[in-house]
């Protein structure tokens, strides 16, 4: 299964927030085995979220979409959807309950915008928010599935944690992915290249190796995919004993970690 993640919100292109959900939900998503082949963020203008949905139906089985889904006149993403799919919109029972009851909790007066917020698509299996008053939006359309949630940080964590994740491992068999992160000090990325060329040729297809140099430091991480984690982390196991082997003393740590982090803990140690 290949995913898609869409941020919608001017916000995020002026740098006014930085989007943590995208690294967040790929990182969930991966965990869960599933790949995901771009993160795209778009304005708040219908013509833009039309076209990142349609481009990203075409390379992509699972699309998620935070952003766009509050009370006001420029949260425009549950229209354009409605636009997209070319279905109307309903009032949720649960959802508009949902809401009411979090009004009644902090004695706040109800408008007709905040209730609309219980209105979703037709076409939708609806993703209650128990953390606020917009809820996520389950659609399966021609062979995809378009996720809808908001982009209030710890309302689509829940949201994707409690509901999405465990939908889509009920609902398709997933591959696993196994990383393991070498952290090497001491050598350039090219040489580091040049001394496991040997290793980094045997890999089968299914293992890739990645450089992630940064200033002092080059991380390597190996990733698999397959059907048997407990097969694929042993073979993956394999290969990065070889590699620690090979660069020997210029190795510093088995995890995804940081220079700064290794030196504290061995301080620690002394």
């Amino acid at each position: 299964m290949l995913a898609e993640i869409i941020t919608i919100g001017d916000e995020i292109l002026i740098g006014q927030i930085v989007d943590t959900n995208s690294a967040w939900m790929a990182q969930k998503l991966n965990l869960a085995g599933i790949k995901v082949k771009q993160i795209t963020s778009v304005s708040d203008e219908k013509v833009h979220i039309l076209d990142s949905l349609r481009q990203a139906s075409l390379r992509a089985d699972l699309i998620l979409i935070t952003g766009g889904l509050g009370p006001t006149k420029d949260d425009i993403t549950k229209k354009t959807l409605a636009e997209y799919f070319q279905v109307g919109l309903r009032i949720d029972n649960e959802a508009l309950e949902n809401v009411k009851q979090i009004f009644a909790r902090h004695k706040s007066p109800m408008l007709d915008t905040n209730l609309r917020q219980a209105e979703v698509l037709d076409n939708c299996t609806t993703l209650l928010n128990k953390n606020g008053t917009a809820p996520g939006m389950w659609i399966e359309d021609k062979g995809k599935i378009f996720v809808s949630m908001p982009g209030v940080p710890f309302e689509m964590m829940y949201m994707m944690e409690e509901l999405v994740i465990p939908k889509i491992k009920t609902s398709f068999k997933l591959p696993s992915i196994v990383h393991h992160t070498i952290l090497t000090a001491g050598l350039g990325e090219s040489i580091i290249a040049d001394k496991i060329s040997e290793i980094e040729n045997s890999l089968p297809s299914h293992i890739g190796l990645a450089y992630l140099p940064k200033l002092g430091m080059v991380r390597l991480r190996l990733s698999g995919m397959g059907s048997d984690a407990d097969q694929l982390n042993n073979e993956i196991g394999a290969y990065a004993k070889r590699i620690v082997e090979q660069l020997d003393e210029y190795v510093i740590a088995e995890s995804d970690t940081t220079i700064e982090k290794v030196i504290l803990d061995f301080m620690e140690m002394r």
